[in-house]
């Protein structure tokens, strides 16, 4: 749907809260197409295509908040949603803190629709998971993976104005290569499918799973690691919820404490910004309101964080456009991470090392000490031995305990960032590192 399409059915939703005695209303109109192409021991096993839209409505009454939700979209299923809002806006207690609807504002557009990613078809991708397969299968090894594409709209209006609406496209290839007693792995997304090629993320992939195989047992202790983007997203991704102005007065971020303070190394700087060209997503949050770029740590120091409307009423402050679609409990989040690089290489960093850990991914995190950031997680599908500067084979997986904040302190290189996709947080902007110390606590079982 484009906008007037979504601008019409809003008319309908107003209309039908205004005939039930509500005059302050907020509708997200969203929707999808999206197809996948599945593929196992080295065959195509499953292409599956969706079409979605969905209409969620917020009433706001007496200072009382509520949202119901349809994916119909004929006259008489709004007005049923809308009744139901409006009913369950009635029923909930008032919120002291409730602000009316927010106001129309301007926000800079960002294109990131591409007509021959919306329009890719099961034959194209069933062509590239081929001869993705086929570089897996002459190395006597088996494929594993997904390729999607499709689009996607989101767009928010209210009853005071608000005419928010943001379409793009999506592509996102991952596989996995299996030897007889190691793996590799690969992943890559963008709006633009054409950004990324599957067959040298099927060769990189196969290239791991050759090189690490007949993975060595060392012991567990502390490590010079150098990890992949794909790696740091997975670790990283984790703290940044915590960059949030609610969470900091709910007393559940890590930076309660610790606002315009170092605790980062001098190298790190952290930044949300929707616009880079390495990132997705609109430009205005669940409110409609406008994002900005926010520096989140300059140089270790933690700066900015993220307001909702309700969070920056609170403190006195402008919002920064991060709000989640109301009600919710948290908040607002920055969305749009990207962390600085440096200007090694991942081969610098592997040849300057002595003895180290070159880690693909890490799998099944969990958090262990929210304050001081500590996860527990294991590597996987390609951790590699570095010793003289240069990999020696494989080795068996570990599970680490590590503090981000320790970590993020040791970083001795960067590489350039890249977007990065992982299985563990959302798509972010990243680098390779290289960082001392990294606590590894035990050798895993295979």
């Amino acid at each position: 749907m484009d906008r007037a399409e979504c601008e019409t059915l809003f008319s309908q939703v107003a209309d039908a809260a205004r005939a039930r005695g509500v005059t302050d209303v907020e509708a997200i109109v969203a929707g999808e197409d999206h197809a996948l192409t599945r593929f196992a021991n080295n065959a195509i096993h499953q292409n599956v295509a969706e079409r979605t839209v969905h209409l969620s409505v917020r009433a706001v009454v007496d200072g009382r908040t509520a949202r119901a939700s349809t994916n119909c979209l004929d006259r008489e299923s709004i007005g049923e949603v809308v009744e139901e809002a409006i009913a369950i806006t009635r029923l909930t207690d008032p919120d002291p803190e409730i602000l009316p609807l927010a106001a129309p504002a301007k926000y800079v557009l960002v294109d990131r629709r591409f007509e021959a990613t919306a329009q890719a078809t099961p034959d194209a991708r069933a062509l590239a998971v081929g001869q993705a397969i086929a570089v897996v299968e002459d190395a006597g090894q088996t494929a594993a993976g997904i390729y999607s594409t499709g689009e996607s709209f989101f767009a928010l209006l209210n009853s005071r104005g608000v005419s928010a609406w943001h379409g793009e496209t999506m592509a996102r290839f991952s596989i996995t290569a299996m030897g007889r007693d190691s793996s590799g792995w690969a992943k890559a997304s963008a709006c633009y499918h054409g950004d990324f090629d599957p067959l040298d993320l099927a060769a990189r992939a196969s290239r791991k799973a050759t090189e690490s195989a007949g993975p060595r047992e060392l012991p567990p202790g502390r490590y010079t690691v150098i990890l992949e983007p794909a790696a740091v997203l997975d670790l990283t991704g984790q703290m940044f919820g915590d960059f949030s102005a609610t969470a900091i007065r709910d007393g559940r971020s890590f930076l309660n404490d610790r606002l315009g303070r170092k605790i980062f190394g001098e190298n790190i700087t952290i930044s949300d910004d929707v616009w880079h060209p390495g990132q997705a997503g609109p430009p205005f949050d669940g409110e409609g309101v406008p994002r900005r770029r926010l520096k989140l740590v300059e140089s270790g120091v933690v700066r900015d964080i993220a307001y909702c409307r309700q969070a920056a009423a609170h403190a006195g402050t402008t919002p920064t456009g991060h709000g989640f679609p109301l009600p919710n409990e948290f908040g607002e989040a920055p969305g749009n991470i990207v962390i600085a690089g440096g200007n090694s290489t991942l081969d610098e960093m592997v040849a300057s090392t002595d003895r180290g850990i070159l880690v693909t991914r890490f799998w099944y995190i969990r958090e262990v000490d929210p304050y001081e950031k500590i996860f527990t997680g294991m590597t996987r599908d390609g951790t590699f031995l570095v010793e003289d500067g240069e990999l020696r084979g494989g080795v068996r997986n570990f599970r680490f305990n590590e503090s981000l904040i320790q970590m993020l302190s040791n970083v001795e290189a960067l590489s350039q960032a890249v977007r990065a996709s992982g299985e563990e947080a959302g798509d972010l902007v990243a680098p390779a590192m290289k960082v001392r110390d990294f606590n590894f606590t035990e050798v895993t079982r295979f």
